[in-house]
C-alpha cells in the first residue's frame, strides 16, 4: 500500500472511536480449527446464520479468501461498563462497534477495488436470518464473524500489539478489514 493512502485512511478514521489498529498482512492472520470448534459447540448461531460456520465454508476456504487479498487492518473498539457475565447485555453493546466497522470499510472502499470486512460475534441485521433455508436477504450488509473464519483474533492482535484485555468491565470489540488493490471474479 503506497504510504499516502495509508495516512489518509490513518486520517479519516480518527473520526471514529477506535481504540488500537493495525495494518497486516493477510499470510500473518493466524488460523485454527480449535475456533471453529469453539463455534460448534458452543454458539448458537451454529448453522443459523450466514455469517457464521458452516455457511462460510470449511477453516481452510476461509483462510484461501483471506489469503487472496492484499492487506488486512485489525482494529479495536470499546465498551464501558459492561457487566461481563451476562452475555445478553454483552452482546447490546456491539451494535456501535459494527456500526463503525461498516464506515470503516466504506473508507477502505475510497482506496481499494475490493473489501471484505468481518466483526464481531454473529450478523445481527435481520431478528431471524434466513439461513439454512433461503439467500441472505441483505449480503451487502453483512459483516461474517472474525472467528467464524476460524481466525484467532487475539494471537493476531497480540502480534500486532493490540491490547484484548482492557479491564474488569470493558469489552474489546475486534473487526478485520481485508482489501484488493484489484478486482477479481
Amino acid at each position: 500500500m503506497k504510504k499516502e493512502i495509508q495516512t489518509n485512511i490513518e486520517n479519516r478514521i480518527t473520526e471514529f472511536p477506535v481504540c488500537e489498529y493495525a495494518f497486516v498482512r493477510p499470510e500473518e492472520i493466524p488460523f485454527s480449527e480449535k475456533v471453529r470448534y469453539i463455534c460448534q459447540t458452543e454458539c448458537p448461531r451454529y448453522g443459523k446464520s450466514w455469517a457464521c460456520p458452516p455457511a462460510v465454508g470449511s477453516v481452510e476456504e476461509c483462510r484461501k479468501r483471506c489469503l487472496s487479498y492484499d492487506g488486512g487492518f485489525i482494529f479495536t473498539t470499546v465498551s464501558e461498563g459492561a457487566d461481563l457475565e451476562n452475555m445478553d447485555a454483552v452482546l447490546s453493546l456491539r451494535s456501535g462497534h459494527e456500526r463503525i466497522t461498516r464506515q470503516t470499510a466504506e473508507i477502505f472502499r475510497d482506496y481499494f477495488a475490493q473489501v471484505q470486512a468481518f466483526s464481531t460475534e454473529s450478523c445481527a441485521i435481520c431478528d431471524t436470518c434466513t439461513c439454512p433455508d433461503s439467500p441472505c436477504r441483505h449480503p451487502e450488509y453483512m459483516l461474517p464473524s472474525v472467528e467464524g473464519q476460524g481466525i484467532l483474533v487475539t494471537e493476531l492482535a497480540e502480534r500486532q500489539g493490540i491490547t484484548f484485555l482492557n479491564g474488569s468491565d470493558v469489552v474489546t470489540w475486534f473487526s478485520l478489514i481485508l482489501y484488493r488493490m484489484e478486482k477479481t471474479e
